[in-house]
């Protein structure tokens, strides 16, 4: 039997979308750091969590969550299981958050976990601006 090694996140972006390109290669599109908005609530048709680990051999489950503000409850929710065959393997998984409401100006919480173990949060904050309007 294989031995498991718990593989390191090598990267993480929240983004609009990842497009797949006729070489195989990702496209990362409107990658997001904080949420500009003229009022709330705002909704997105979707947003994607790229990630992308390595280092590690065995079987895995990714959980990904944006959280509320100010309890920490789930507004979105995925997960994906995913193999790493030896230590030179890498993965890349996409979570999609279709749907996505979000109800009132803070600080959210993006946070990945592997194996129910967090290996990731960071602030996913949504602010108001003046002046977004169309004219």
């Amino acid at each position: 039997m294989s031995e498991i090694i718990l593989p390191d996140l090598q990267a993480c972006v929240l983004c609009e979308d990842v497009r797949q390109e006729a070489s195989g290669q990702q496209t990362l599109v409107g990658i997001i750091g904080v949420i500009p908005a003229p009022a709330v609530p705002i909704g997105f048709f979707k947003l994607c969590l790229w990630t992308r680990w390595c280092g590690g051999t065995g079987r895995f489950l990714q959980q990904s969550a944006i959280l509320t503000p100010e309890d920490d409850s789930p507004i979105a929710e995925s997960q994906v299981e995913f193999h790493l065959p030896a230590l030179d393997a890498h993965a890349t998984n996409v979570h999609v958050f279709g749907g996505l409401q979000i109800q009132k100006f803070g600080v959210y919480t993006v946070e990945i976990k592997i194996d129910g173990e967090l290996r990731l949060r960071f602030p996913l904050p949504v602010i108001p601006v003046q002046g977004m309007s169309e004219e």
